[in-house]
């Protein structure tokens, strides 16, 4: 469920760490080349670990004799100044790849935990069996979407289409470019495989029993108030898939559990977010070869 290729992970860390020392890092030079150290990973809130993968990759790539001996696992629950990992080896590597190796496990542990903090309030909120689930969007930060996406599942939330290629979204300029609703979902049907689920946004209700005629599979509900989207789940009567979005905030979440949808989409658990607060400290420093 997890599970993310590692030549991903590779390209993403390679590029980061490019990026990051240039030429060199001029002040990790000034350390003897032979000098050891240990440090410990402390993270300083309670949060949902996420991106250790990238984490240990920053090292590997920069001295594969660095150890790490992590304590927690990505999706697992952690406390203020709780120890989460533990790295011993050469000082410079570990100096040079701290900025790079939190700048991942920050960004993707908040992701996770946005996203655990929206999941739960979701099923906490929820009065029937039927559980609707919570999806990201496309707007992930840029270079980083497979790694976002990764962390909104360590965080119990569910992806939508990860790009352009592995589903049809159809918005409001599509609707206007192609003429109609019915012209769009019409195309999407004679050029697409019979398995792919055909998605429209819809703003109102009579674009709804528009897309509803054509035979869209799934209805995005975009903006639409409580009322309105109360009117058009009775419309609709089971025939298609409901999603809601926009301005999607923790109190609304609370009125959207019970309404009778299938899914709510958040782009603010990718893009609305906090790096969560980790610190890497030096606790011993060994055989600086002096």
């Amino acid at each position: 469920m997890h599970s993310i290729p590692y030549s991903i992970i590779q390209s993403q860390v390679t590029s980061a760490l490019t990026e990051d020392i240039g030429s060199g890092d001029l002040t990790a030079a000034l350390i003897p080349l032979a000098n050891q150290s240990a440090a410990q990973l402390i993270c300083r809130e309670d949060a949902i670990l996420c991106g250790q993968d990238w984490f240990s990759e920053v090292f590997r790539q920069l001295d594969k004799k660095i150890q790490l001996d992590w304590h927690y696992e990505d999706g697992n629950s952690l406390s203020n100044e709780l120890c989460v990992c533990t790295l011993t080896g050469n000082s410079r590597a570990i100096l040079t790849g701290e900025r790079t190796a939190m700048n991942f496990l920050q960004t993707l542990s908040a992701t996770a935990s946005i996203t655990h903090h929206y999941v739960q309030h979701l099923q906490q909120s929820s009065k029937t069996q039927h559980r609707v689930k919570l999806l990201d969007t496309r707007k992930t930060i840029p270079g980083l979407r497979e790694a976002q996406k990764y962390a909104v599942r360590c965080g119990g939330g569910h992806n939508h289409r990860h790009g352009l290629f592995d589903g049809i979204l159809i918005k409001e300029n599509h609707i206007m470019a192609a003429g109609s609703i019915s012209n769009a979902v019409q195309s999407a049907r004679n050029n697409s495989p019979h398995t792919l689920k055909i998605e429209v946004e819809i703003e109102t209700l009579e674009e709804l029993r528009e897309a509803i005629k054509a035979g869209a599979d799934i209805m995005l509900l975009d903006n639409m108030s409580n009322d309105m989207l109360k009117e058009a789940i009775a419309l609709n009567r089971h025939q298609a898939k409901l999603e809601v979005s926009g301005d999607i905030t923790i109190a609304r979440l609370s009125e959207l559990a019970n309404i009778g949808i299938d899914y709510i989409s958040s782009g603010a658990v990718t893009k609305n977010i906090k790096a969560t607060d980790f610190s890497l400290r030096f606790k011993e420093s060994f055989g600086n070869g002096v």
